[in-house]
């Protein structure tokens, strides 16, 4: 990629204030990074081979908490001394003669996303995968019993309330949704009251993640967790409520496709989620008595979230090129029903 091609950084300028940065000089060869919510990230090799990390929001107008690149420097920063890895935090810049927004740089992490079934076949042997799920999981616990104030983050958010002020933003969502959807469930309001009802409660707050599963994790080839990606949502919160996100989202052979044709962990080798679920108790000590609430929640909640993505694409949105849209629309009904059968057992 020519400096030409670079959008929203001028890279003579980042090249030349880098040096001041860090102890890596140009020139760069800058190489655009998918993914990452939409936000601008570049990977800068130098002549001599060093990798660095760039990252700001997308160009144009953004909502007033949207795409906070000082929230996600703040957690990298307070998590590197810890055990939860996370890359290298580098320096945070809010300075407008070098960039028209702030940005961070980080170091670069090896290893590998695990989105689908796909890349765990290109990248992690079926040896490794039991390491895999036993390092995917002990990072999470090791997030989970990080005291906030240790590690200069109790002012991430606001600590009490997790659970209650999720069911009331994403049942919004739902309503909302329902004219652009032109659908609605029963279930969805059904289950909603369930929750509002049987409120657990809450433990001392922990910073959650919000959407901690392997398509956010680094895996190297022998299995490790080198990094944990995308902090822009964490915030503090209800741990058992990111843990049980996490269990949902590690598919198992024979589940439903509410997470996709060729979901990631549902190949031969992975741990199963009991063994998940025994092992984040082994290393915690949490109480998971109430975790089929906290289960049923977040496949509720998975419902709301698509819900609302297939009524942006039915009101005309988001562009439904490549889209199928109705294996959309048959996850939201997937995802009411693994709510549902978990919600039995509250």
């Amino acid at each position: 990629m020519t400096h030409s091609d670079v959008v929203g950084f001028d890279p003579i300028a980042i090249e030349r204030w880098l040096p001041t940065a860090t102890d890596v000089t140009g020139p760069f060869t800058w190489t655009r990074l998918p993914g990452g919510h939409s936000n601008l990230t570049y990977l800068l090799t130098s002549a001599d081979g060093r990798e660095l990390v760039i990252r700001r929001p997308p160009q144009g107008e953004l909502l007033p908490k949207a795409h906070d690149m000082w929230r996600e420097y703040r957690i990298i920063d307070g998590l590197w001394p810890t055990a939860v890895p996370v890359a290298e935090p580098i320096a945070y810049v809010d300075d407008r003669e070098l960039c028209e927004v702030h940005f961070y740089v980080m170091g670069k992490v090896d290893g590998a996303a695990l989105y689908s079934g796909a890349e765990v076949r290109d990248w992690l042997p079926e040896a490794a995968r039991k390491r895999a799920g036993e390092s995917f999981i002990d990072t999470l616990a090791a997030l989970h019993s990080i005291e906030p104030t240790d590690v200069g983050l109790a002012e991430l958010g606001r600590p009490d309330g997790y659970v209650a002020r999720q069911l009331k933003t994403w049942y919004g969502s739902w309503t909302a949704s329902v004219p652009f959807a032109e659908h609605d469930d029963p279930r969805a309001h059904e289950l909603h009251e369930l929750f509002n009802a049987n409120l657990p409660e809450q433990g001392p707050a922990r910073v959650v993640h919000g959407d901690f599963g392997p398509h956010n994790c680094m895996f190297s080839p022998d299995g490790e967790v080198t990094a944990v990606l995308d902090w822009e949502i964490a915030t503090l919160g209800d741990p058992l409520a990111d843990f049980a996100y996490s269990i949902n989202a590690w598919v198992e052979p024979g589940d439903a496709g509410v997470y996709g044709a060729d979901p990631a962990t549902a190949l031969p080798g992975f741990p199963s989620r009991d063994d998940l679920i025994a092992r984040y108790a082994e290393a915690t000590g949490a109480d998971l008595s109430d975790l089929a609430f906290y289960r049923a929640f977040n496949a509720w909640k998975t419902a709301c979230i698509l819900h609302g993505v297939y009524a942006r694409y039915r009101a005309g949105q988001k562009s439904t090129e490549g889209v199928d849209l109705d294996a959309l629309f048959a996850r939201i009904g997937l995802s009411l029903d693994v709510s549902a059968e978990r919600a039995a057992e509250i």
